[in-house]
């Protein structure tokens, strides 16, 4: 879906960085693609996460539904990686997981060539796994509503809370329309507890020239770091090359500049729909109407000025 922008919006494409005020010598804004097809849920990327930002290593119960221990993102865990098992055979096509750029052979079962495999031979499930992190919007809403000012928008376009400035007033946490920042409740003993907790997309790491923690840590190139422009044009290009391999399902998420968030730092390849990962289908920034919503209510507000000076008039003559 497209959305048409108008002066001073508060959605739409744009350069973060530069809407921020930062000067022309900035760097060219910094992202994550993330393409779930050679996703092997090893969840490395949930650890060096943990292990750089120092993230408290909570929250690991199994849930009886789910191969998953680690639920969804929270202020505990800034990388999540979902299991979805889904009744759906893989098919007969070469699902292209294999010997294509920047992919890795790791001799997974049903990942091998065409006729490897006879159909008998094939599960009658596959799995969908997907590492989810906070999107970096375009426009983000958390920072609109925060009003300390402990969220701010770095050089590199991506968004970081300020752990010191943070008071813990949580207006932040409804107006994400991912779900992705919370305050941290526990464990007892943390640090920050009380605090909005999120992805940084390792800004400290950034700031010395170095790669974020999980995109480091990945095996199979999975999360990929870099330029978002040179992301987008390598992600339409995989889109491309899984539907040469018959893998039509394909779709990117997060990456068009003129969706309801003006695009995102951090987007998707999936295998099916969105919600099926458990992402939102559309989404919208929160704020995209405060700017109608503030003319508004100044009009309203001069009408009843207007009437009550009338008012007040008409009393005296």
């Amino acid at each position: 879906m497209s959305w048409t922008i108008s002066e001073n919006s508060f959605w739409g494409p744009l350069d973060p960085a530069a809407d921020a005020g930062y000067d022309e010598d900035r760097p060219k804004r910094k992202g994550f693609f993330t393409d779930t097809s050679i996703c092997i849920g090893c969840k490395a990327c949930e650890v060096a996460c943990k292990e750089w930002n120092d993230v408290p290593a909570d929250h690991f119960d199994m849930t009886a539904t789910s191969y998953d221990n680690s639920h969804s993102l929270n202020a505990n865990q800034w990388r999540h990686v979902a299991f979805i098992e889904q009744p759906k055979r893989l098919g007969d096509q070469d699902p292209g997981l294999r010997g294509t750029a920047g992919s890795v052979d790791l001799g997974m079962p049903a990942m091998g060539p065409q006729g490897s495999e006879s159909p008998e031979d094939k599960p009658d499930f596959r799995w969908l796994m997907s590492s989810d992190v906070c999107k970096h919007c375009t426009h983000a809403a958390c920072l609109d509503v925060c009003p300390t000012g402990s969220l701010f928008r770095t050089e590199f376009g991506t968004v970081v809370v300020q752990d010191d400035i943070c008071n813990g007033c949580g207006y932040c946490v409804p107006a994400c329309p991912y779900g992705v920042i919370e305050r941290r409740k526990s464990p007892d003993g943390a640090k920050n507890v009380g605090i909005a907790q999120k992805c940084t997309l390792c800004y400290d790491r950034l700031d010395a020239g170095k790669v974020p923690a999980c995109a480091q840590a990945c095996p199979t190139q999975s999360i990929q770091y870099g330029d978002v422009e040179e992301l987008r044009e390598r992600a339409n290009k995989r889109v491309e090359t899984l539907h040469e391999a018959g893998v039509m399902d394909a779709r990117l998420y997060g990456n068009d500049p003129h969706d309801g968030v003006g695009g995102a730092g951090a987007f998707f390849l999936l295998l099916d729909e969105p919600e099926v990962y458990g992402f939102p289908p559309d989404p919208v920034v929160t704020t995209k109407d405060l700017p109608a919503m503030f003319n508004r209510a100044t009009a309203a507000a001069a009408t009843l000025l207007a009437g009550a000076a009338l008012a007040f008039l008409g009393r005296r003559g």
